[in-house]
């Protein structure tokens, strides 16, 4: 069967926009562990787009709110009544670590700690900025281990 996919590190980035990237993306490494691959600035506009990695093989793109053509494509929670179009859910080896990481930084947790019927630790909050996210140890790639954190 033919595939669309290329072999690569990862076939999915998720992109977000945010209205302050610099304090984005140190937010974002304080409170989740991203570290910054790639930033494209311009000395008049600012940063115009990072790339934040996550682990060996997890990557974020995200970029400023604007009035361009790829930008009008996207909304930001606050226009939306800090709803979410989406979410994004990360793999963790520590749900309790990160959760604890995410809270001191100031993280909204909007579904607390807890263990998954269907397998897994995990938890949901919001960014600085009230994007969704959600970090747990159910990996769909594998069986699901039942054994898990306090």
């Amino acid at each position: 069967m033919p595939t669309l996919s290329k072999h690569t590190q990862a076939n999915l980035i998720p992109c977000l926009r945010y209205r302050d990237v610099p304090k984005a993306i140190d937010w974002l490494r304080v409170a989740f562990g991203f570290e910054p691959q790639q930033v494209y600035s311009d000395s008049e506009a600012g940063i115009l787009h990072a790339q934040l990695t996550f682990g060996s093989n997890g990557m974020l793109m995200l970029g400023p709110m604007s009035d361009s053509a790829a930008g009008r494509l996207m909304t930001h929670p606050d226009q939306a009544g800090g709803l979410s179009t989406q979410s994004i859910y990360v793999i963790v080896s520590s749900a309790d670590a990160l959760y604890t990481q995410a809270k001191a930084a100031g993280a909204e947790i909007v579904v607390e700690l807890k263990n998954e019927d269907y397998g897994g630790r995990g938890f949901s909050c919001r960014d600085l900025e009230g994007h969704l996210w959600s970090f747990g140890t159910y990996d769909p790639w594998v069986e699901p281990n039942r054994t898990e954190e306090p």
